[in-house]
């Protein structure tokens, strides 16, 4: 029997998003970037982006918060992780360039032994893992920059 695989796996463009509205996919620069949202009132930015202002109380209005900054710290992962995530797999809490916002975020699986503190990391989207009803999904994830 011939079977037409082509059709088994989607490509990473057709897959969904993890959370809607925590990534663009491509900005102007051709770069994913993470959305955030920005208080028109009081200027204070968020990541993720709430419906209001928690200072004010104003809403939110979405604006990109960044795609790159430095690792302030990081972990790996080593037991059964979840979500279909590879294992081990790592997190780090990430400084932003374009906001000073610190944002929590999953490192680049195939690069875990390059991670160090103070390392300057780029926001890259790919399929990793699934999303809440099991299915391959786009995440976002942080990989480091190349040295120069």
């Amino acid at each position: 029997m011939n079977q037409d695989n082509s059709q088994s796996a989607p490509e990473a463009a057709d897959l969904p998003q993890f959370a809607p509205g925590i990534i663009k996919i491509r900005n102007k620069k051709g770069r994913p970037a993470l959305l955030g949202g920005q208080c028109p009132s009081c200027g204070k930015r968020f990541y993720p982006r709430p419906h209001m202002c928690p200072e004010c109380l104003k809403d939110i209005d979405e604006c990109e918060i960044g795609s790159g900054g430095v690792i302030y710290s990081f972990t790996v992962i080593r037991t059964k992780p979840p979500l279909g995530l590879p294992e081990p797999y790592g997190v780090a809490y990430i400084d932003l360039d374009e906001s000073a916002l610190r944002v929590f975020g999953l490192l680049d699986p195939q690069t875990l032994d390059q991670f160090t503190i103070g390392k300057r990391v780029h926001l890259e989207v790919g399929k990793m893992g699934l999303n809440l009803m099991g299915e391959p999904c786009l995440r976002p994830y942080f990989t480091p920059d190349p040295e120069k």
